[in-house]
């Protein structure tokens, strides 16, 4: 069974209670509003699904009701021809969106925040910070890029100052916090989470040699060090294959590098819906990782889940998800040699490459569903709609 989260006639309303949610006496007698605002699933990727995600949740939760603002939205015909034509999308966009904040944030208590880097905070998340304070709202900001430490070091007076004015600053990873503190600011961990019941663990007996590879087409994923890593491994393995799904400004380039290399036995689905990428996860045996700069990789997340063995760089926070010889094997960011090295030494090891994966599940049922993450992220909204209704 694979996971389809899809923005419901609630994410465009201005808020939904939970199925079975009941007052909180504690908080006035009535729910906690909480507003996400966060891209929707027009654009396939981490913080679209885990927002979708988190709301789904959300919205059973006793004394919760959920809003939901896109970064994103959708313009009514005829207007939606305008977020056609490049120059103008943005504009019409954003204006769009800014109106949606301004409407629906009023009835909020807490404004969750999902956030990227560069432009798109600018464009999505800073709006939603300064709006939110402006109505005198608590507001989390959920930071998601592990390009955090260059953020802050471009612009650091007035993106330091904006990200201050959040309620709380939260991150999937430790890795972000240290960063923060760089910078002065403080910060919390709340990770990443995966429904499992939406995930079908197949243990890969016989282990192929098909390689899943399905980051963003953009720089920092690194794709010259993954292809090099397949080429040496289609150089040990010939019938060895590789699935790349994904898309971005680098999509050309990709198809290049492939040629280039020689690569034989490649499939590039490039864009897919996100119930396609859940079916590339069981159709792949290993998957490849090689980011020079990451946060949390909800995608090692779904490789544990569906019990592919995991072969990766070290970037950003990617070690404090795999530990190395225990869930995952890591090597250097860049180690286009390591990588295959690792992704060899699975093949030739197939009983070795099991246990990892069969670890890597254990360890995503310990520490990422959301019967653990779930209760961290209610506290953090009952106690800023509390400290609000003082």
């Amino acid at each position: 069974m694979t996971a389809t989260f899809r923005p419901t006639e609630q994410d465009t309303d201005h808020g939904s209670r939970g199925q079975h949610a009941v007052a909180d006496p504690a908080l006035t007698g009535r729910p906690v509003r909480v507003f996400v605002v966060a891209p929707s699933l027009r654009i396939l990727g981490g913080q679209a699904i885990q927002a979708q995600r988190l709301m789904a949740h959300l919205r059973r939760t006793p004394g919760i009701e959920v809003g939901f603002v896109p970064h994103n939205p959708a313009l009514p015909a005829p207007f939606d021809r305008l977020q056609r034509v490049k120059l103008v999308r943005t504009v019409v966009t954003t204006a769009a969106y800014l109106l949606l904040l301004l409407w629906r944030l009023r009835r909020a208590d807490v404004i969750h925040v999902f956030s990227a880097a560069y432009w798109s905070y600018f464009l999505g998340p800073m709006l939603a910070i300064l709006v939110g304070r402006a109505y005198g709202k608590q507001v989390v900001l959920n930071y998601r890029s592990g390009e955090l430490e260059e953020h802050l070091a471009t612009w650091p007076r007035f993106i330091t100052w904006t990200m201050g004015l959040a309620t709380r600053r939260i991150t999937p990873t430790p890795y972000l916090t240290g960063v923060y503190a760089k910078f002065g600011l403080d910060a919390q961990v709340i990770p990443n989470y995966l429904d499992l019941e939406h995930h079908t663990y197949r243990v890969r007996d016989p282990l192929r040699p098909v390689f899943l590879i399905n980051r963003l087409f953009e720089p920092l994923y690194n794709y010259p060090c993954s292809l090099g890593a397949f080429q040496r491994i289609q150089a040990r393995v010939p019938e060895a294959r590789l699935i790349i799904a994904g898309y971005g400004p680098l999509r050309e380039q990709i198809l290049q590098w492939i040629e280039e290399l020689g690569l034989r036995n490649v499939d590039f689905r490039g864009k897919v819906t996100h119930p396609e990428m859940m079916r590339l996860y069981q159709e792949a045996d290993v998957y490849l990782n090689s980011p020079n700069i990451d946060c949390f990789p909800s995608s090692i997340l779904d490789a544990f889940a569906c019990g592919m063995p995991v072969v990766t760089t070290n970037a950003g926070g990617t070690r404090f998800i795999v530990e190395h010889e225990r869930t995952g094997l890591m090597v250097e960011t860049g180690d286009a040699e390591g990588l295959a090295a690792n992704a060899l030494r699975l093949l030739a090891d197939p009983d070795y490459a099991r246990r990892l994966a069969a670890a890597g599940r254990e360890e995503l049922e310990r520490r990422y569903v959301w019967e653990v993450i779930g209760p961290q992220w209610e506290r953090t909204y009952r106690e800023l709609a509390a400290a609000a209704r003082r």
